[in-house]
């Protein structure tokens, strides 16, 4: 992979990544509850399940679900559902965390204790359950893959390359809703948790009804 390929793949996923989808509201509600360091798990999360995204699209993974309507429905449906039901709990949200108290500027960090392992995970399984993903990336990154090359080295480039600019970008949004909560009310927490959620739950949604390309 030559340094404009890679430049140019880095391009075009910064602007999907940059676009709000679950994990970047996730990152963004974390940031307000609980503070930047607080969110960490939360992108830690999203970062491993890109490595498992791209390394399903290297073993043909997202070919397997463009081809086999069960196994895009049952993974549809588990992520939509999934979705649905952290919405619903964000919307539900009096203001605080609904797993721990916010991590403050000067209070400990979450870490990877019992709740930073539920941020963790959420953030994970939200990412690895969207079959629209591994279709997206199935359709994006093996143009930007020379078949003349060892591919293995060029999908672990691609993998680090999008990993890293996840984690740039939700760190950016937990960063803003860290910040928020600073410069506002406590109240503005609360409506943070249940803008995130309504969006989660319109996201669900859209999940639920999406098909497949030519389905």
């Amino acid at each position: 992979m030559t340094f404009a390929t890679a430049l140019l793949f880095s391009i075009v996923a910064l602007a999907a990544i940059a676009t709000p989808g679950p994990t970047v509201l996730l990152a963004l509600s974390n940031g307000s509850r609980r503070g930047v360091r607080g969110a960490l798990p939360g992108i830690l999360g999203a970062v491993l399940s890109d490595f498992v995204l791209v390394g399903a699209v290297a073993l043909g993974l997202g070919a397997l679900l463009a081809a086999s309507e069960f196994w895009f429905s049952m993974l549809k449906w588990v992520g939509a559902v999934y979705l649905a039901w952290l919405g619903v709990r964000m919307l539900r949200s009096k203001g605080g965390s609904f797993d721990t108290p916010r991590a403050d500027a000067g209070e400990p960090a979450t870490g990877m204790n019992g709740d930073g392992r539920k941020v963790f995970f959420k953030s994970f399984l939200v990412a690895v359950t969207n079959p629209k993903g591994y279709l997206f990336c199935s359709a994006l990154m093996p143009q930007f893959i020379d078949p003349a090359a060892a591919q293995g080295m060029q999908y672990a480039i691609i993998a680090v390359l999008f990993a890293s600019l996840d984690a740039l970008v939700m760190g950016v949004y937990a960063f803003v809703g860290a910040r928020a909560m600073r410069l506002l009310t406590a109240a503005a927490g609360r409506w943070i948790d249940r803008t995130c959620g309504a969006m989660l739950l319109a996201l669900a949604g859209s999940l639920a009804f999406y098909r497949r390309s030519g389905t």
